[in-house]
């Protein structure tokens, strides 16, 4: 399987020859760009599958390289020029997270619950639709990642099981992004339409705060996106935040839940500290309930817990680095209420003639 498009190599091309004389076999895989930075993942798989295989005793694995021919004839394969995840045969569940103000926690359950659902099997991916303030490579530990880039195909680093895409892993010492809304609008169409996710259970879109020139890329580009809102508890942050879910409803979109965030801190006596208030996030549920005409509920709960900042600071989510805490308790909860509806076949092409 290559590491980075999440193919078998034989799909791709890239097995260029095997050859077995008794018990010696000798492979030949072509890499994709001379400079594959994964090149010895690929050639230890390899041994690795055929070290399994009864009555081979040596293993003689070549590596080469790619023509130009063939690695067009790979791109113009994986390319697609139109958005895949709102074609007829797409099964991938399209969820943005967002907020109707910074500071709420957003992009910490974003990574979270991309995390959670990875642990669980589904294949998951992340846009870091946040431009201006994108912060999701570091939450996940993929600062100094690059994608790789194969011809004009882009190929999304993977951490913790999943794929992810930002504009800061494009940019060298922090710099600032300064782009008004048409140049926004054109990243994230490029995100989904030049990146190659592949086939994905679920993606999501950490959005950023507000109501502004994405959240309208958003509604425009994925149309069928599923919303969760995050809030804290104190009613002043409900307000604002009712406002993200009911912009989703206005264009179309739908609204998932709600998640409140920061929503109490377990003392050392097992009490709890409600720092921020109470209620907020019951009241943005009964707020687009209203609005939707249907419910809207209130997703999940999560404490204020300093493993969460500790993991983020580390770049490994808490629900991976530290899976006994109160946080990851709860973000594992919040992703099991979303893996839980499987992705439908109904109305679909399988692709095969009975006989």
């Amino acid at each position: 399987m290559d590491p980075e498009l999440r193919r078998p190599i034989t799909e791709l091309g890239m097995l260029e020859s095997v050859e077995v004389t008794g018990s010696r076999a000798e492979i030949g895989v072509l890499l994709t760009v001379a400079g594959c930075p994964l090149k010895d993942t690929i050639e230890a798989d390899v041994r690795r599958e055929l070290a399994a295989l009864p009555g081979l005793t040596d293993v003689d694995v070549k590596l080469g390289v790619m023509s130009p021919e063939a690695r067009r004839a790979l791109v113009d394969s994986l390319k697609r020029h139109v958005v895949p995840f709102t074609q007829p045969d797409s099964l991938t569940r399209v969820i943005a997270i967002a907020s109707g103000k910074g500071g709420v926690g957003k992009s910490s359950v974003t990574v979270n619950l991309a995390a959670a659902l990875a642990a669980r099997g589904l294949s998951v991916g992340i846009i870091d639709a946040d431009v201006l303030g994108f912060s999701v490579p570091g939450l996940l530990g993929l600062s100094d990642a690059s994608p790789t880039r194969v011809d004009e195909l882009i190929v999304p680093p993977v951490a913790h099981g999943v794929k992810v895409m930002s504009i800061g892993m494009f940019l060298a010492d922090n710099a600032p992004v300064m782009w008004r809304g048409p140049m926004l609008h054109r990243a994230l169409e490029q995100f989904v339409t030049e990146v190659h996710f592949g086939d994905l259970d679920v993606l999501l879109l950490d959005l950023p705060p507000g109501t502004g020139d994405v959240a309208i890329s958003v509604s425009q580009l994925l149309p069928g996106t599923e919303q969760i809102v995050v809030t804290t508890p104190q009613h002043a942050a409900a307000e604002v935040a009712e406002r993200a879910g009911s912009m989703a409803l206005s264009t179309g979109q739908s609204v998932l839940g709600v998640v409140e965030n920061m929503s109490w801190m377990e003392l050392p006596d097992g009490t709890r500290l409600t720092p921020f208030g109470e209620g907020g996030g019951a009241e943005v549920a009964a707020r687009l309930s209203a609005v939707a005409g249907h419910d809207v509920p209130l997703l999940a709960q999560l404490p204020l817990d300093p493993a969460l900042r500790e993991g983020g600071d580390d770049g490994v989510p808490v629900v991976v680095g530290a899976p006994g805490t109160a946080a990851a308790a709860a973000l594992g909860a919040l992703a099991d209420r979303i893996a839980v509806r499987p992705r439908g076949l109904a109305g679909r092409s399988l692709g095969i003639t009975p006989r």
